[in-house]
């Protein structure tokens, strides 16, 4: 295992991204958001002007280092600006994804305690407001302002944060430090195979911090192009713009790329792989894709937590079956194993590792055990240290590369029935959230409640409607049984 070298000092995430590529590179271009008729584009030059015109703007409003600007965007290149303008200015900026609800997002605003929300029209917003708010189409006329001075300093302090859901239904902010751009760097070869030359489209949105770092960040930093599908361009369109825009590399969850494969596709002679995370990738549909492109398709494990820190790669494929090996640099081991299976865990040195949950010292303190940080995922590891992942050990599901906890959906119906959720396998390699309920509410009932307090991908995708609810002899809900339910009865 290679050593990773220290994180230098004083830093800043955003101009580790844009400073030296836009120096080096002004005219080449940086970002474009692609359409099967056209696209946005943006130079190097242009892109760091805007982000650093975005710090101005945002200073100017009063705002002081380290205060949290919650993002209310969707996939516009507002997206990007905002999220290294604010961090470029030493705030910290906070992504989440537009289709939120106003109780979801009032949630999460109580955890970060924002000083400013930057939003797009239209997008639901915490009620009532936390702060004061700043329309999207405000940030264009910043890119004028003169540029702000990059912020730089300890490359542990807090830089940005995103969310996703503990086990315990909450959601949870996860605060990273500026080093964690620097972490990405073991990545490059170690799972995207990026370089200079390279355009990179991710499928998707920005807010997912697969996009965000993978799409755009990665490219970025190495001076690459980044493409991205402007919003409403359909999954049936992306063999299309691979091919239109000379994408050498396509990332997208393993769902996307299932979807792309079920209709022929065009020659795409410039492509070299495919980069898939968010879910496991079934062997059948890594098998398909080469036999249709032509190309590989490598897999990384990661969380919101951590990023990515195992992945196979175009210079170290994995056996069929394995995710991938600990990236170069990594630190990782198999705790409490059992017939070779057990829990991945990560070593805390790990540069790319959170500095904790938001608030939450407590539930901190619960992911860490001695020298090693717990994730959660159930894998084994084979002597050559290929790793083999085998599902989640804390029944947190995953919707489409979201983490999402049952608890959290479950909590929605309160009142109207009592449910559990859990992931069914509704064919090969196709998993969604089915929902088990015992009430006298309908199916469209359930559809209804769901539709008003869950956004979209953590809403269930199936109902059966129950007697009772399995549960053990603790009278505890077990959600394993559900899965064996709905083989055994399916829908009713």
């Amino acid at each position: 295992m290679d050593i990773w070298p220290p994180c230098p000092a004083p830093f800043n995430l955003a101009h580790h991204v844009l400073a030296a590529s836009a120096a080096r590179l002004p005219d080449k271009s940086a970002l474009q958001i692609v359409t099967p008729t056209g696209a946005e584009r943006w130079s190097y030059a242009r892109l760091e002007a805007a982000v650093r015109g975005c710090g101005t703007g945002l200073l100017a409003l009063g705002l002081e280092p380290g205060d949290r600007v919650l993002m209310r965007l969707g996939n516009g290149v507002a997206f990007p600006v905002l999220f290294l303008g604010a961090i470029a200015a030493g705030l910290v900026p906070v992504p989440t994804n537009a289709a939120l609800t106003t109780a979801e997002i009032g949630r999460m605003a109580a955890v970060i305690g924002p000083k400013l929300i930057v939003a797009d029209a239209g997008v639901a917003l915490p009620d009532p407001l936390p702060c004061a708010v700043v329309m999207a189409e405000r940030l264009a006329q910043w890119e004028a302002l003169p540029p702000c001075d990059w912020a730089m300093g300890d490359p542990e302090r807090l830089a940005y944060a995103v969310f996703t859901s503990g086990t315990s239904g909450r959601a949870m902010a996860v605060g990273h430090a500026h080093r964690a751009i620097w972490a990405r760097g073991m990545m490059h070869q170690g799972w995207e195979g990026l370089g200079e030359s390279d355009r990179l489209l991710h499928a998707g949105a920005m807010n997912w911090t697969y996009t965000l770092g993978t799409g755009l960040m990665d490219p970025w930093t190495l001076g690459a192009t980044a493409l991205i599908p402007a919003a409403g361009v359909k999954v049936e369109a992306l063999p299309l713009l691979l091919k239109r825009f000379d994408a050498t590399i396509f990332a997208a969850a393993p769902g996307v790329v299932r979807q792309m494969l079920r209709a022929p596709l065009p020659p795409l002679p410039k492509l070299r792989h495919a980069l898939v995370a968010g879910e496991a990738m079934p062997a059948a549909l890594a098998r398909d894709w080469h036999e249709k492109t032509g190309t590989g398709v490598y897999e990384a494990l990661g969380m919101s937590e951590c990023s990515t820190f195992v992945s196979a790669s175009p210079r170290r494929p994995a056996p069929e079956g394995a995710a991938g090996y600990a990236q170069d640099g990594r630190r990782v081991t198999v705790l409490d194993a059992e017939e070779g299976a057990g829990v991945l865990a990560v070593h805390r040195s790990d540069p790319g590792l959170m500095l904790g949950y938001l608030g939450d010292e407590a539930a901190t303190a619960a992911r860490y055990r001695g020298e090693w940080f717990v994730t959660g995922d159930m894998v084994r590891m084979a002597p050559d240290g290929a790793i083999t992942y085998l599902g989640r050990g804390d029944e947190m599901m995953n919707a489409g590369g979201y983490r999402v906890s049952p608890l959290e959906v479950e909590a929605a119906f309160a009142g109207l029935a009592e449910v559990a959720v859990t992931e069914i396998e509704v064919k090969a390699g196709v998993r969604v959230i089915g929902g088990f309920y015992v009430g006298d509410a309908s199916e469209a009932e359930m559809q209804a409640r769901a539709e008003e307090r869950l956004a979209r991908w953590k809403q269930p995708r199936l109902w059966v409607r129950l007697d009772a609810l399995p549960r053990n002899a603790n009278n505890k809900l077990n959600r394993r049984a559900l899965v064996a339910l709905y083989a055994e009865r399916g829908r009713p």
